[in-house]
């Protein structure tokens, strides 16, 4: 089964399913020399980990990432990473039923297409539990790219149909769904109730903000910074689009309103959303990624078996009423995987003395 490994010079694969002894990663490409311990990898576990308020699934993990390999006496050697975290609290009993049926808007039914099989407990690598594995990644990630003033950080700013109506980074701390709208993110929470008591998911937009990322990270044809964030971004199971910057609304534009001014200070504007041709520009990297509801619901829906016979299927598993706010830090992980593997390209072909040429450009040029 290939395509399990993203990056090219920060490589991470991930292995394991969601009703399976662990899951994990092994990281290769970091540097030597990086402090490393597994405490580091709690808080960022605590934010995707289950069961932390009403709306998620009840399944209760403690998702303790254990070293296997790669570090001594606290430091990475420039050798592969080999990170576990075990599922201690997976319940495949309510999934039996889904052994022989398909679940409408899952997985199950393209993975018996392509491999004759499937695993049915809880969804196995097409479950969302194989997320805890890439947050433990961006971990990682962040101990090369943090030093250099790089961070991410991810925002509901659409849950439900409700959207945000202003934006203060600042109130997305003082709520569970990391709104930067206080009233909007109360109406998203009388969503997410109804929508749990009716037996119902809801979907929702994210937004996610790469903040000091230096111009010059990114190659300008097939390896694109905008491309492989978009597929980072699309490889998280329930995201279904994602936009950069003005994203769709610059369709709607013309030249001389989606061009961002450049002036002597920086740019003017930032409709490009901090890429242009595959390459940062220096200012902020701004992405967006729509969200599908769960699939997996306890209402009645129509299905087949593998017989392609009708079948009336109502499910009783633990399921989270929406894949916000836990996906926010797999979103944000993902963002630091593709920075950091394009961080480790550039030092390598453009400099190992770590200085980019930054918004002015290199020695003599006009800008």
């Amino acid at each position: 089964m290939p395509g399990n490994t993203l990056g090219t010079v920060f490589r991470v694969t991930t292995y394991g399913e969601s009703h399976g002894p662990a899951l994990g990663a092994v990281i290769d490409g970091c540097p030597p020399g990086l402090k490393l311990s597994e405490d580091d990898f709690a808080q960022a576990m605590k934010r995707r980990r289950p069961g932390d308020n009403a709306f998620d699934s009840p399944r209760r993990e403690e998702d303790r990432v254990r070293l296997l390999s790669g570090v001594l006496d606290g430091l990475t050697m420039g050798t592969p990473i080999g990170l576990s975290i075990e599922n201690r609290d997976a319940d495949s009993r309510p999934y039996g039923v889904l052994e022989r049926v398909f679940r409408p808007g899952h997985g199950d039914i393209t993975y018996f297409s392509k491999y004759g099989r499937y695993d049915h407990r809880g969804g196995g690598r097409a479950s969302a539990r194989e997320t805890a594995a890439r947050v433990a990644a961006g971990v990682v990630a962040s101990r090369i790219v943090g030093p250099l003033g790089i961070t991410v950080r991810a925002f509901t700013v659409e849950l439900g149909g409700v959207r945000v109506r202003r934006f203060a980074p600042e109130e997305a701390s003082h709520n569970p769904l990391s709104c930067p709208d206080a009233e909007a993110s109360k109406t998203m929470a009388r969503v997410l109730e109804e929508s749990r008591l009716s037996g119902d998911s809801v979907g929702g937009i994210v937004e996610a903000r790469i903040i000091g990322c230096p111009a010059g990270l990114g190659e300008p044809v097939f390896d694109k910074l905008d491309a492989d964030l978009a597929k980072a971004f699309m490889s998280v199971g329930a995201v279904k689009g994602v936009e950069i910057g003005e994203g769709f609304g610059a369709a709607r534009l013309r030249g001389s309103q989606n061009n961002d001014p450049i002036t002597p200070g920086g740019f003017a504007s930032n409709r490009s959303g901090g890429i242009l041709a595959g390459i940062s520009n220096g200012d902020e990297i701004v992405m967006r990624a729509a969200v599908k509801p769960i699939p997996s619901i306890h209402k009645h829906q129509d299905t087949v078996d593998r017989d392609l016979q009708p079948f009336a299927l109502r499910l009783d598993g633990r399921f989270d009423v929406c894949a916000i706010p836990r996906i926010l830090p797999v979103l944000e992980a993902m963002a630091l995987l593709v920075i950091t593997d394009h961080y480790l390209r550039w030092k390598a072909q453009c400099g190992a003395d770590g200085y980019f040429y930054g918004f002015r450009g290199p020695p003599g040029s006009s800008l």
